[in-house]
């Protein structure tokens, strides 16, 4: 038997599908650190670069010259207590998600140096 926990919200949160979508659209496998990502029996706030609150909440990603590319992923609206994003200096190609506008708590956004293209 094949046993799914993908719709489990204390063995897969919410939270760590976003990353993993996020992972997946950025061409995490071709990160020049994705140390911890995906680790199946680790949670998501010993991934690199992502910054979690004591009730592991993700606050923050800063994943700057990194080696990513490929899109940003809507997903990334989905870490509701997201205070800051730094992606700059990577190959992210496309548009911004309008979705991002979403997130009530991020104070700091640094996409700079990427291929996106579009308006904010």
């Amino acid at each position: 038997d094949n046993i799914d926990f993908a719709e489990d919200e204390k063995k897969c949160p919410q939270e760590r599908s976003a990353l993993k979508e996020f992972y997946e659209a950025a061409n995490g496998r071709e990160w020049s650190n994705n140390t911890g990502w995906l680790h199946p029996y680790e949670s998501s706030c010993i991934w690199h670069g992502v910054y979690c609150d004591e009730e592991n909440n993700t606050l923050g990603l800063d994943l700057r010259n990194n080696g990513l590319s490929g899109i940003l992923s809507k997903e990334i609206a989905s870490l509701l207590k997201l205070q800051f994003l730094d992606l700059s200096d990577n190959k992210i190609q496309g548009s911004v998600p309008s979705e991002i506008g979403n997130l009530s708590e991020l104070l700091r956004l640094r996409l700079s140096y990427n291929e996106l293209t579009g308006t904010m």
